[in-house]
């Protein structure tokens, strides 16, 4: 018992001096908030804060009383909404994309959507476009033309995911073909 006193003590003083100096530090300033103290500037503040951040903090505190009353914070609940973050996994890319050299200035696109989302079924050209864009860029080249772009669903169990596929060119610049 004796050994671990002596640790602690020895340890502590130097902490404890330390938070003394800040403690008293602290105290000196306070004189200084309590003579500059606006109430009306408080009550302003107050009341935007509720006005901004008090629906989610209503929310929040609403869902986390229904949930503890309703005893979802049980085992079986975590581990069932634990499974179904990792099968959703909200902050997964939307899109897979796999780039493919054809030849010599030709590029195959295949586009994968993740099967599970809650948004951006139409945003595969889009997609497209941002990538071969950036290939036509590392590359060194001005831009690509589309050579050919189809998209569809593919019907898989247990469930069905957009794909999207197409093959670009890239090209030089038009007007400066030597660059």
């Amino acid at each position: 018992m004796d050994t671990v006193r002596e640790k602690g003590g020895s340890l502590g003083r130097p902490v404890l001096a330390a938070l003394a100096v800040l403690l008293l530090g602290g105290c000196a300033s306070v004189q200084d908030y309590v003579d500059n103290f606006d109430a009306e500037k408080a009550r302003q503040q107050t009341a935007d804060a509720v006005r901004d951040y008090g629906g989610i903090a209503a929310g929040t505190v609403g869902g986390y009383m229904m949930a503890r009353q309703s005893g979802y914070f049980k085992p079986e609940f975590i581990a069932g909404a634990l499974v179904a973050y990792a099968i959703y996994d909200p902050f997964s890319p939307t899109w897979e994309v796999r780039a493919a050299p054809m030849g010599e200035d030709v590029v195959r696109f295949d586009l994968a959507m993740k099967r599970l989302v809650t948004g951006g079924e139409g945003e595969a050209r889009q997609v497209l476009m941002r990538n071969a864009r950036q290939v036509a860029q590392e590359g060194g080249y001005a831009g690509f033309d589309i050579l050919r772009y189809e998209e569809g669903i593919e019907s898989t169990r247990p469930f069905a995911h957009r794909v999207a596929s197409a093959e670009i060119r890239l090209v030089k610049s038009r007007q400066f073909p030597e660059f």
